[in-house]
């Protein structure tokens, strides 16, 4: 058989094996409510955050360097406001903008302050003798992110 044979008769077949396929995708949740409770029962969850400006994907026991955060310490507990997405392997719920707090909870602790590799920029201009050699190291903060938990809702 030729190749052109070969690979019309794999692509039918492939056609044939995917149409009649079982889809095993799991019901959608009902409420906003029942989704949190799906997500909670899955063995590993992830959320899409704001800080310093910018949003990182994060899960438990992440380490995490932004730029430089004023006024905190080592040691210290930050509760991340903006939370735009929650999930897990098989269920993601997104905010419009972002996540009430009330149900989402996710705390980094301030792990160090440090700085990058240095930077040189080496600026010169032909024929003037003029050289200048700038250095540079940007300030960092880590963070380890703590365990994402989602609080059960008052119900009056």
């Amino acid at each position: 058989m030729a190749s052109w044979q070969i690979r019309n008769w794999l692509s039918s077949n492939l056609r044939r094996v995917a149409s009649c396929s079982v889809s095993t995708q799991a019901a959608l949740p009902k409420n906003t409510c029942a989704a949190f409770s799906l997500i909670r029962s899955q063995p590993s969850q992830y959320v899409v955050a704001s800080l310093a400006g910018r949003k990182y994907l994060l899960a438990p026991r992440d380490l995490l360097t932004v730029p430089h955060l004023k006024d905190v310490h080592v040691g210290d507990i930050l509760a991340l406001q903006d939370i735009h997405e929650v999930g897990s392997r098989d269920y993601t719920l997104r905010g419009d903008p972002v996540i009430s707090p009330s149900r989402v909870k996710v705390e980094a602790t301030v792990i160090e302050h440090t700085k990058g590799k240095m930077e040189v920029v080496f600026k010169k201009k032909r024929r003037k003798g003029y050289q200048k050699t700038i250095k540079n190291k940007h300030p960092y903060t880590r963070l380890r992110i703590g365990s994402i938990e989602f609080p059960e809702p008052s119900s009056p």
